[in-house]
Formats: C-alpha cells, structure tokens, sequence
C-alpha cells in the first residue's frame, strides 16, 4: 500500500513537468532563442507563481465544523490543510428499565477532532474535478459513555442478565474509539478549486471520500454489584457478585465486548462528505 500510495504521489507530482517538456518552444514551434509565451498551454491564463495565493475556507461535514487552508503549487496541484471538529454531550438518559424508576442513567459524549494534509490534482486545471491523496496525522473520534443504575435495573452480557444489586449498584464505563489508525492515509474527491485558475475568488468546494481508520474498537468496564437472581437484588443476596472481580462475570463482559467487535470489524475506514466556502487572495 505504501509503494502503491508514493508512486500515485510521484506521479502527480511529476506530471506538469512532463506537460512543460512537451510545449517546450520547439515543441511549439517558437524560434529556437526565442521568449515563450508565459501562456502557453494554460488555456488562456497566465501560468500561476507557486504559493503566490492562499486560500480560506469553512463549511460543514460528516466531521462537524470543517476548517481548510489551501496554497497553489503550480497549474496541477494545491497543497490543502485541513481539520474538523465537533463535540456533542448528553446527561441523566434513562436507556434501560421501566416502572418505580429502575433503569440505567447514561452519560455520553460524542466527539470528532481530525487534522490533516491533502494533494489535490485537478487534471484539467480549469475545472473544478480534482483527486486528492492525504494523510490524517491527529485523529481524535468517538464516543466515551458512562452510566449509574438504580437497584433492580438489569443488562444483559454474553445472554447472562445481571440485575443491579441495592447495596452496591453497578456502573458501566464504556467507549468507541473511531481511530485505531491515528496517523492515516485519506483518498477524496470532489469539485470545487479552492484557488481558480480562472482568477476567481470565491468557490464552494465539495469533497466525498474515506479515512482508513482501521476498525471501530469497543471498550466496556463495569463495577459494583450485581445478581443473577433478581430476588437477590434487594437483599444482597447469593447470587450478587462484584462485577469489577468476578472471573465469570468479566468473562461475561469480555465475550460481550468481542460480539459487539465482531459486528464492527467490517467497518475499516471512516467517510468524508464535506461542503462549504472559500476565498483566495493574493499573498506575493
């Protein structure tokens, strides 16, 4: 993959120069000494000083608020900053249990914080189409949960349900991360040049493609007491165990946590769908 991923790079990295050395002046039929035309082969446009403009973008995605910043190498390519961020937190939701209260109250929050770099080629430069290879170097995402149960309330692991012991109620800490990978390679495309080559300023890119984030990882902890007979809930009675210490009960919890990552293991990389705005200017 890695091979396959710098040779894609050295080629686009390569490709202009090989366009430049086909209209060279004899090429073109130019007199040998004479000047070239500084518009040869652009379609019209004067051919573009590299980093000579920036652009400044912001728009929305499947990562929350998207930030871009883009610079122009030459006629074929753009360096591309970019980073997403998002955070959404919820309290106190009763998930499990009916009646007299009983249930478990969850905690959560959902988070994505992303930043990373893109090579975007445009193979017809005054289009807007482009591909654009990447690599996300941080990677912040998913979602962290946390619950206190009342007595009685129940969960369910490995087809063994626990029932919340009154002495000691359990309480579950649980997380998805959505980063295994946190430096990953990104493969995007989408239409929109943050810096036209037409010489305007604004432009409302559009971007879809996938981090290949490695598959979902699931964690569970749970502590405190709980019973597999219900009758014992109230009393503390027999069948009440720690659920932090007891080896049948983390065994429980640790075949839980495989079913739920089995059911994840397909899910390798992560989407991209962004929209937004952008303006350029001239920096030199």
């Amino acid at each position: 993959m890695k091979q396959i991923v710098l040779n894609f790079v050295l080629l686009l990295l390569f490709a202009p120069v090989a366009v430049t050395a086909q209209t060279s002046p004899s090429a073109t039929g130019a007199p040998d000494g004479g000047a070239q035309s500084p518009i040869a082969n652009t379609g019209g446009a004067a051919a573009p000083k590299p980093f000579s403009r920036i652009a400044l973008g912001g728009g929305i995605g499947l990562g929350g608020i998207n930030l871009q910043a883009a610079v122009e190498a030459n006629r074929y390519l753009n360096i591309r900053g970019i980073g997403n961020v998002f955070s959404y937190s919820v309290n106190n939701i009763n998930i499990n249990g009916s009646g007299g209260g009983s249930g478990v109250n969850v905690s959560g929050t959902l988070n994505f914080a992303e930043a990373g770099v893109a090579l975007d080629y445009y193979p017809w430069p005054n289009h807007g189409f482009r591909l654009s290879p990447g690599l996300t170097f941080f990677n912040d995402n998913g979602a962290t949960a946390s619950g206190t149960t009342t007595p009685g309330a129940s969960i369910t692991l490995n087809s063994t349900t626990y029932y919340s012991d009154s002495v000691n109620p359990f309480a579950l800490n649980a997380s998805l991360g959505l980063n295994q990978h946190k430096q990953a390679f990104t493969l995007t495309t989408g239409w929109g040049n943050m810096l036209s080559r037409k010489g305007g300023h604004w432009s409302f890119p559009f971007e879809i493609g996938a981090i290949f984030t490695g598959t979902p990882v699931v964690k569970l902890n749970l502590t405190g007491n709980a019973c597999t007979n219900p009758a014992d809930a109230a009393t503390n009675g027999p069948s009440c165990v720690n659920l932090a210490t007891n080896a049948t009960a983390q065994a429980d919890i640790a075949s839980q946590v495989a079913k739920f990552q089995k059911d994840l293991n397909a899910l390798t990389v992560y989407p991209i769908f962004t929209f937004g705005v952008a303006y350029n200017f001239r920096i030199r």
